[in-house]
């Protein structure tokens, strides 16, 4: 188990009750201590872990060992057909999808696929997709508009690609010409942001019905670091700016962007693989259970009146009699 800077005292908690299991002592001799030990890791446990800062938080959604959009769908998903490239010019490694059934619905689900290793990591490109990548998705849920199948997508990535063959190849037309696509379909679309959901290549396959978050994920047009570095002039103040930001499932949930959180296992989704799939898998049936009810165009309205609803703005007396004046 890999351990952040913060979780550094229950890893030495968590190493010493190892200790004692190692020891040839009789379970009888250890076993008022052992329990006084995980007693108190679970204390500590949970008294850091509701009480996290926001870059806390963007340090969990980045954690190696959280399952990706492929570990939720072997978990969550039987008869899953994955579906390559763009038919246009290639297949994108970084964004993965294809049909499923999720206790026997059918579903077009996809996401952003990050690596675990080195090799695996370069091959998936951190998660970072080429526009090739959002013209497969578009694809795919055109696919499942035709066959009157919901739409699963499942948001994980530091960005969309930034490199100069992305831009080259219409990088910020194909994720536009995504979110008008997803405005107008006429069949169901679910997303949740499962680890990092940054900038527009979260949101090129995230304009849903209804838009959820793992409790500890981030969704913002910048990372913290960024925003710092535009700031600042220096990563040093990443933190102050994720606090700025509000970045996290509880902000977005308070500013209505989102929809709901998901809990996840205490210690983060990398805890506990199968709580946290088996919390997703609910809320993705009550929400499939939900929209099955709605007709294609009620489906398209209120996905346009969700997103225009979004935002607050004032209009200052003072303007008003400028302009009266």
């Amino acid at each position: 188990m890999q351990y952040l800077d913060f979780e550094k005292p229950i890893a030495d908690l968590e190493k010493k009750i190892e200790e004692l299991h190692e020891l040839s002592v009789s379970d009888e001799v250890l076993k008022p201590e052992l329990n006084r030990l995980r007693e108190k890791a679970d204390q500590l446990r949970e008294s850091i872990f509701t009480n996290l800062t926001r870059w806390q938080r963007v340090q969990l959604a980045r954690h190696p060992e959280r399952p990706y959009t492929f570990d939720y769908i072997h978990h969550i998903t039987d008869n899953f057909v994955e579906l390559h490239g763009d038919r246009n010019f290639a297949d994108d490694k970084a964004l993965v999808g294809g049909f499923a059934t999720i206790d026997g619905r059918s579903v077009m689900i996809m996401g952003h696929q990050k690596g675990r290793d080195t090799k695996d990591r370069k091959y998936r490109n951190f998660g970072m997709a080429n526009p090739e990548g959002y013209r497969k998705a578009y694809r795919l849920m055109k696919l499942a508009e035709k066959f009157g199948v919901p739409v699963v997508t499942l948001l994980d990535t530091p960005g969309a690609f930034p490199g100069l063959e992305a831009e080259e190849r219409g990088q910020a037309e194909a994720i536009a010409r995504n979110l008008k696509m997803m405005a107008m379909l006429r069949v169901p679309i679910i997303s949740v942001v499962i680890g990092e959901g940054a900038s527009g290549g979260a949101l090129g396959i995230g304009m849903g019905n209804e838009v959820y978050m793992m409790e500890n994920t981030w969704y913002s047009v910048i990372s913290p670091e960024s925003c710092s570095s535009i700031l600042w002039k220096t990563w040093e103040y990443k933190e102050q700016a994720a606090k700025e930001l509000k970045l996290t499932a509880t902000d977005l949930k308070e500013l209505n962007i989102i929809d709901g959180v998901i809990p996840e296992p205490l210690g983060g989704a990398h805890r506990d693989w199968d709580k946290a799939s088996g919390a997703l898998k609910n809320q993705l049936l009550e929400s499939l259970d939900r929209l099955k009810k709605l007709n294609p165009d009620q489906l398209v309205d209120g996905r346009i009146e969700k997103y225009a609803a979004m935002g607050d703005w004032t209009v200052k007396e003072q303007i008003k009699s400028n302009e009266q004046a």
